[in-house]
């Protein structure tokens, strides 16, 4: 029996018979705070699971349900009352077909690949003076936390990580928001005008050739489901804010 097979069958027998919780009481006990409820289930599972290793609990696309990475990159999705689970892999209708959400979280489609194989001309680079690890972050100039990652830019850098932005504008190709990504690429400084944008200021608009479009289908095709979402030099997509201290931590630094 592989791990995946051993994982779900002790769940089974936790989370549905040990852990002696109804779906009421479970939820009137659990935290509203994302953070807090994702503390909620690592205790919970750690309480009745000492055995199964967590390496992270995370948002899953579906709204209330987390997804826990147990083990050898092996997924399980819990609800914040860690009360019901799915084990299994997670799917998406698209009108392109469907897409096996996954598969693409766990990096098997070559997302180290073609990062590598991006032109660094293409992207927006923030260097520190000796980098130790680099990240590939797709960005929308519109996105709050992407402009809360962006004002600890210096934080990142002062740890040794290099940031290099591709453009994913969330409302997609014409929107609004990609047009302001058009006219940071085509600035004459977009590392300033990436900035600028980001403090909530204005910049010229711009066009030029640019690789707008394809990064963000590129993102499309990571499924990425939101911004900031960041790739490690692994090819693994990590989704949302991380703080400069908890990234480094993440990274090993």
């Amino acid at each position: 029996m592989g791990l995946l097979q051993t994982s779900v069958a002790v769940f089974g027998l936790v989370l549905c018979g040990l852990l002696g919780l109804s779906s009421s009481q479970a939820m009137a006990e659990t935290p509203a705070d994302e953070e807090e409820i994702r503390q909620y289930i690592a205790d919970e599972l750690q309480k009745n699971l000492p055995q199964i290793p967590i390496n992270e609990i995370q948002n899953s696309p579906i709204k209330g349900l987390y997804e826990v990475i147990v083990g050898n990159d092996q997924r399980v999705f819990i609800t914040s009352g860690a009360d019901y689970f799915v084990a299994g892999e997670l799917y998406q209708l698209t009108p392109e077909g469907l897409v096996n959400l996954t598969l693409a979280q766990r990096g098997s489609l070559g997302r180290a690949e073609r990062i590598a194989a991006i032109n660094p001309a293409d992207k927006i680079t923030f260097s520190p003076d000796k980098p130790k690890a680099s990240i590939t972050v797709f960005t929308d100039v519109d996105c709050g936390y992407c402009r809360k990652l962006h004002r600890e830019m210096g934080s990142y850098l002062a740890a040794g990580i290099e940031v290099s932005y591709l453009a994913y504008p969330r409302a997609g190709i014409d929107s609004d928001s990609y047009h302001k990504m058009v006219s940071v690429w085509c600035a004459d400084d977009s590392k300033d005008a990436m900035t600028r944008l980001k403090s909530g200021q204005s910049v010229a608009s711009g066009d030029c050739e640019n690789p707008v479009a394809e990064q963000y289908q590129l993102g499309v095709d990571f499924a990425v489901r939101g911004t900031p979402a960041i790739i490690l030099e692994s090819g693994e997509l990590v989704s949302g804010y991380y703080p400069a201290a908890e990234l480094a931590q993440k990274l090993g630094l």
